[in-house]
């Protein structure tokens, strides 16, 4: 993500009010009963755009045990430390469950759950939220932290964190935070994402004080062993934001100052196959539905696309 996808976001909370026609009977006219909260996630859908209560959502993720969509919400600037930050709930059609699902964050960015615990980066933190209850269960501090962003985690209890601005890569493990990997060769990692024995990387390039880039950064591969780095797109494409599998042995990736959707195949051809405004940032992807659900930052919105006709 980038930080001046927020400069000129500014948030306001409008309210609607509703007027009906007394009903022509002495008695008062009935008040209609509220829509009963949904009961469980449902399934997931595309052609949904969800604004309610949605203000400058970084990430969104779907759980495959849960069916919960999840989606952070920054509230303000991706640094600064307000404890506005907040996780929010929606089903799979779109519905916001509970825009405050999970408060007292300042600037959450990227999620993924494992074991039943849905993992968030929080600047200097790695925070873990207990699904079945909305409960924050731990805080680890990262030491020397810069700008924590995406986040991925193993089922052996692992967690993965990009240091987009530091040029590192941290891993949590029992609490215990350490560096997994750093270095210009990171090309300064934003999306992360576990693939077998690699963790795909997707760079953002050498960012300037505004964050753009002269040269963009690849997507490649680490062995999870040697730290080996392998390159997937032998050139420079993209300022890599959301990092998803496609299914298919390919990544949905997103790049954040475009706008772009891309499609990057399994023998590393980059395609574009959405554009939308600037500020799309870590998306999710349902390979066998071919959905993908995109936080549109700037407008305050997450919706969800059926890419079905773009991967022909």
């Amino acid at each position: 993500m980038s930080l001046r996808s927020y400069a000129a976001v500014c948030f306001a909370v409008v309210s609607f009010t509703a007027c009906s026609k007394p009903a022509e009977s002495p008695q008062p006219a009935a008040t209609p009963a509220p829509a009963a909260a949904p009961t469980g996630p449902g399934p997931l859908t595309a052609g949904w755009t969800a604004s309610d209560g949605i203000a400058a959502p970084e990430s969104v993720y779907v759980d495959p045990q849960s069916g919960w969509v999840f989606s952070s919400q920054i509230v303000g600037m991706p640094g600064d430390r307000d404890g506005n930050g907040r996780i929010a709930k929606l089903t799979g059609d779109g519905k916001v469950v509970k825009a405050d699902w999970v408060t007292g964050l300042n600037a959450p960015k990227g999620l993924r759950a494992c074991n039943g615990t849905l993992w968030t980066s929080d600047i200097d933190e790695v925070v873990g939220i207990d699904i079945a209850s909305g409960t924050v269960t731990s805080r680890v501090k990262v030491p020397n932290a810069q700008f924590l962003n995406d986040v991925e985690c193993a089922s052996d209890g692992t967690v993965y964190v990009s240091d987009m601005m530091a040029n590192r890569i941290i891993t949590v493990k029992d609490g215990m935070p350490s560096v997994f990997a750093e270095g210009e060769q990171l090309e300064y990692p934003n999306g992360i994402l576990l693939d077998g024995d690699r963790l795909i990387v997707g760079g953002w390039g050498k960012p300037k004080p505004d964050f753009s880039t002269d040269v963009p950064g690849r997507l490649f591969a680490l062995d999870l062993k040697t730290k080996k780095k392998t390159l997937i797109t032998p050139k420079p494409f993209s300022n890599t934001d959301g990092l998803e599998s496609d299914g298919h042995g390919g990544y949905i990736t997103s790049d954040n100052p475009a706008g772009k959707l891309y499609h990057v195949s399994a023998t590393g051809e980059a395609k574009v196959v959405r554009e939308f405004m600037p500020g799309i940032a870590d998306i999710a992807f349902v390979a066998d539905k071919n959905i993908v659900v995109i936080p549109h930052m700037p407008q305050n919105q997450v919706a969800a696309y059926d890419l079905t006709d773009n991967l022909k």
